[in-house]
């Protein structure tokens, strides 16, 4: 079988920035839903899409923070959405879909990481509840509004090489990891974006995930600031270290670019990195996507039990 996950060449690279991606694109008049829209890279994503003419729907926990957030943007709304709670999912879903628009892009760029232990919903944990669930199950709901046409960008990481789906313990009931739960809800975000993109290909709905690279973003609020110092990231002082560190804008270029460039066009349930498809990873390389993340069969098999812990499968009789 011709392996589709190799890099194009698009000319853009790690320090692109998301205005760069967009240069001379008019996206007026296409419409864009960004989970987590007001802060970090969504944020950046929001402001891009924004000064392109796309008209941007942020889903936000909070919807005072976000206003504070995107004051001054031009072409944008908040909505509120907890993605750890399937009813306020249902409820964002539901207002959008019952309003008679349609989507072009759904940006699923909210997410947490290394948090202390916490459960939410059935007792899931929750980075894999958060990251994961909460973002498949606003996708099938939204589908009904979603247009022929649009791509559905999942921000997965490179730290999806921490774990596979740990099938055995998915919800690490018999002793917490944090960068091991991480690691596997980002596998998830990646999975995700593999099935769905098999079963909405032929109605012209493509899906992929990424790597957006390191960035400093509220992201890292659960690590310590030792933490970060030993990893190498920061000094003593907090000043950065990591010179592979990118800039915010830089950071979201890739979501923006899997979202909307006509590179992609006939493309779909691919790994990016870079403002590029990724690489195949090899061991004790950088970058690239793990067998695991980009594997069919566990797609289909995560589709299945994500259906089942949400409730919602919008291709059941597919």
């Amino acid at each position: 079988m011709n392996d589709k996950q190799v890099p194009i060449g698009s000319g853009f690279g790690a320090y692109t920035t998301a205005d760069e991606v967009l240069a001379g694109l008019d996206l007026s008049g296409k419409r864009a839903i960004v989970t987590g829209g007001h802060s970090g890279l969504g944020l950046e994503t929001t402001r891009a899409l924004a000064g392109a003419g796309a008209k941007v729907i942020i889903g936000a926990r909070s919807i005072e923070a976000a206003r504070s957030a995107v004051a001054g943007i031009d072409g944008v709304e908040i909505d509120r959405i907890d993605l750890s709670d399937l009813e306020s999912v249902r409820v964002f879903a539901e207002q959008f879909v019952a309003s008679g628009r349609s989507i072009d892009m759904v940006i699923n760029s909210a997410g947490i990481m290394a948090c202390p232990e916490t459960r939410v919903g059935d007792g899931w944990e929750a980075q894999f509840a958060t990251n994961h669930l909460g973002h498949f199950a606003l996708v099938n709901r939204l589908w009904p509004a979603i247009s022929r046409g649009a791509r559905i960008v999942s921000v997965s990481s490179g730290g999806h090489r921490n774990s596979a789906i740990r099938w055995e313990d998915m919800q690490f009931e018999t002793g917490y990891d944090k960068w091991r739960a991480y690691g596997q809800s980002k596998t998830a975000n990646a999975l995700f974006a593999v099935h769905l993109d098999r079963l909405g290909r032929d109605s012209g709905i493509r899906a992929f995930s990424l790597h957006p690279g390191k960035i400093f973003t509220p992201l890292q609020r659960h690590l310590a600031k030792e933490e970060m110092v030993s990893a190498g990231w920061i000094d003593a002082d907090g000043n950065p270290m990591d010179p592979t560190f990118k800039t915010p804008s830089q950071g979201a270029a890739t979501q923006v670019w899997a979202a909307t460039s006509p590179q992609l066009d006939g493309m779909g349930g691919l790994y990016c990195e870079d403002c590029d498809i990724a690489i195949r990873a090899t061991d004790g390389e950088p970058g690239g996507v793990s067998d695991h993340a980009a594997d069919p069969k566990e797609a289909a098999r995560l589709w299945i039990l994500s259906a089942r812990l949400t409730g919602i499968d919008a291709f059941a009789a597919a």
